[in-house]
């Protein structure tokens, strides 16, 4: 039963929806991603084939990270283009921006100032979509979530490829229960975060999507032609595995199988970021998650566990011990 302060936290949300009329005022922090450009343009511009309607991006922190390349070298840019091709106005602090927007997209490349960059957001109580990853720990993603949670703010965190057309189908049971799943992405390394929280997030997400939470061990290995696998055992002895997509010539960057109950599908494709849009938007207006907090929460364990089990020379470990370590109730 959702509590009284729950509740009116929901209807303060839809009020402000109805107020603003179908359009929410944006905000985006950190404008050293192509996702602030893709994403300003499909909410943007009604000419756009892809177009999302309910918000307008209209406003912008920078951010950057100055120790990591890809970062800091396109702030500028993409900063010029924000304010150039769709008017967006820059502040110099995240508080005076949410002053002047309706909800907020936490779009910064590097995961480690997310936490830091989320609390101003929810100090002001404004609804909070953060792009993958959450955060550069689970322990910064657990406080988050606890933070939003004291101050009755919504907040949710996604990848793109969890709604994906086939991915979605199958976690509304078109093959009835999922027994087991492979799922595959590109795992481009970052050395400041963990293996899997730069790019194998993609392939992660996907696999929790038609997997579910209830992951309780994790095993980093390779494949025969040395690639990253890492195979969680999900409750119910149920096997769930991501790879390392395959980099040979031709081959699909983003990919896997499911097997249920009633067959087969494939699933993890990449169809865009219009299907994250609509689920951002709805979220904006109504205050309730597309995602279940402990998914996501699983998603960072899982790939923590897998960096731990990659120490320990591929020993499985258990994602309950990665909770309770980074202080998860």
């Amino acid at each position: 039963m959702k509590t009284i302060t729950s509740i009116l936290a929901t209807t303060l949300i839809l009020a402000t929806a109805t107020c603003f009329s179908a359009e929410l005022r944006i905000g985006l922090i950190g404008l050293d991603t192509s996702h602030v450009i893709a994403f300003s343009k499909t909410l943007n511009d009604p000419k756009d084939k892809n177009h999302v309607a309910g918000g307008k991006v209209v406003a912008a922190f920078k951010g950057g990270s100055k120790d990591i390349e890809s970062s800091w070298s396109r702030v500028d840019k993409y900063t010029e283009q924000l304010q150039k091709d769709y008017g967006v106005k820059i502040y110099n602090s995240i508080e005076e921006m949410c002053k002047n927007v309706d909800a907020v997209m936490l779009e910064s490349l590097d995961g480690r100032p997310h936490l830091k960059q989320a609390k101003p957001v929810i100090k002001a109580g404004k609804p909070l979509f953060i792009d993958k990853p959450m955060a550069g720990s689970l322990r910064d993603a657990l406080e988050i979530f606890r933070l939003a949670k004291k101050s009755n703010v919504p907040v949710f965190s996604a990848s793109s490829l969890r709604f994906g057309k086939t991915t979605q189908a199958v976690r509304n049971g078109s093959v009835g229960k999922v027994l087991s799943a492979w799922t595959s992405s590109p795992v481009s390394l970052e050395p400041h975060h963990p293996e899997l929280f730069w790019y194998g997030i993609h392939g992660v997400e996907s696999l929790f999507t038609v997997m579910g939470a209830g992951c309780e061990t994790v095993k980093r290995g390779k494949t025969e032609d040395g690639r990253i696998e890492v195979t969680g055992t999900w409750s119910g002895g149920r096997t769930g595995i991501f790879r390392e997509g395959a980099k040979t010539k031709g081959s699909k960057p983003y990919g896997g199988v499911v097997k249920g109950e009633k067959g087969e599908a494939e699933v993890g494709a990449y169809d865009g970021y219009a299907p994250l849009l609509v689920e951002v938007i709805k979220f904006f207006q109504t205050g309730v998650s597309p995602v279940p907090e402990r998914e996501t929460i699983e998603i960072l364990a899982f790939m923590e566990a897998s960096d731990e089990s990659k120490k320990l020379g591929g020993q499985p470990v258990n994602i309950s011990d990665v909770l309770k370590k980074n202080g998860a109730n």
